[in-house]
C-alpha cells in the first residue's frame, strides 16, 4: 500500500492557491494504517504519523508550518496559531491570513472543505462530519474568514474526498433529524432498503456552502469508502471489524513567502 510518491489532489476552483487533498498514497505507515496516515489520535506509530504530516505539508508549501485542530464534530472555527500537538484547540475549522502557515483538517469519510479568498489573502479549512455540517461549520468558517478581511462572494470552496451517497446508509431517525432542521433536506436522501436511506453528504455540504454565500464551489466526487487503494475510511474499517483506521488530510495556505518554523 505504501508508495514512494505522495498523491496530491488539487481542485480547479483553487487554482493558484497552495492546497492539496491527500489520500493514503505516499506515506510510511504500515499494517492497517498503510500509507499516509496523519491521525495523531490513531494507534499508529507516532513517528510515522509525524513524517506523513511533514510530507503532506511539504507537498503543499515547503517551509510552512502545518496547523491542525483537535476535531470534535462541532461548528467551531478558530484562527490558526502554531501550537504543540497536545495543545491543539478543540474545533473543526481553521482560518488564516499568514503566509508562513498552512492549515489542515483530517477526515476518514467526513467532508473536508478548503476555502480561499485570493484577493484578501485568506484561507479556511473545515471538517464537516454530519454533526458539524448540520450544526453550521461551513457558515462559521466563512464568518471567521470575513473577520480576517475576506468577502464571502469572493470565496472559492473545494470539497474533497468523502463518503459518497452509494456508500452512506442511514436510518429513518437520521433522515428525520435532517428534515426537522429543514424539510428541503429530504432531497439529499435516496430511499434504500426498508427503514434506511442513502445520504449524499457531499451534495449537502455543497448546499451549505451556497447558503453561506459562496459562489464558486467544486466537489471532487471521490468516494473514500469505495476506493480502498486510495483512501482511508472509518465506515469501511468498522464494517470489517478492524481495530483502527487511518485519517487523510486536506491542507491549504495562501500565497506569499513562508519561513522554516517549528513548534
Amino acid at each position: 500500500m505504501t508508495t514512494d510518491t505522495i498523491e496530491t489532489i488539487r481542485a480547479a476552483a483553487l487554482a493558484g492557491v497552495p492546497h492539496g487533498f491527500f489520500g493514503r498514497r505516499g506515506g510510511v505507515s504500515t499494517g492497517i494504517y498503510a500509507g499516509l496516515n496523519v491521525g495523531l489520535g490513531s494507534d499508529d506509530d507516532h513517528d510515522a504519523v509525524v513524517e506523513n504530516r511533514r510530507r503532506a505539508s511539504h507537498a503543499v508549501k515547503p517551509g510552512a508550518t502545518l496547523v491542525t485542530v483537535h476535531q470534535v464534530h462541532s461548528a467551531l472555527a478558530v484562527v490558526a496559531e502554531p501550537v504543540a500537538d497536545d495543545a491543539r484547540p478543540r474545533a473543526d475549522a481553521l482560518v488564516t491570513d499568514r503566509p508562513d502557515l498552512v492549515i489542515g483538517v483530517l477526515a476518514a469519510d467526513c467532508v473536508p472543505v478548503l476555502f480561499a479568498d485570493v484577493d484578501a489573502g485568506v484561507a479556511g479549512a473545515a471538517h464537516a462530519g454530519w454533526k458539524g455540517a448540520i450544526g453550521g461549520v461551513v457558515a462559521s468558517t466563512v464568518a471567521a474568514m470575513e473577520a480576517l478581511g475576506a468577502r464571502r462572494e469572493r470565496i472559492a470552496a473545494a470539497i474533497g474526498p468523502c463518503i459518497a451517497r452509494a456508500s452512506y446508509e442511514v436510518d429513518d431517525g437520521f433522515l428525520a433529524r435532517f428534515c426537522a432542521d429543514d424539510p428541503e433536506n429530504e432531497r439529499f436522501f435516496m430511499e434504500g432498503r426498508a427503514g434506511h436511506h442513502q445520504f449524499d453528504i457531499e451534495a449537502y455540504v455543497v448546499a451549505r456552502c451556497a447558503l453561506a454565500g459562496v459562489r464558486r464551489i467544486e466537489a471532487l466526487g471521490l468516494d473514500t469508502y469505495a476506493d480502498e487503494q486510495r483512501f482511508f475510511s472509518y465506515r469501511r474499517a468498522t464494517h470489517r471489524g478492524e481495530p483502527g483506521y487511518g485519517r487523510q488530510i486536506a491542507i491549504i495556505g495562501i500565497q506569499g513567502e513562508s519561513r522554516l518554523t517549528s513548534v
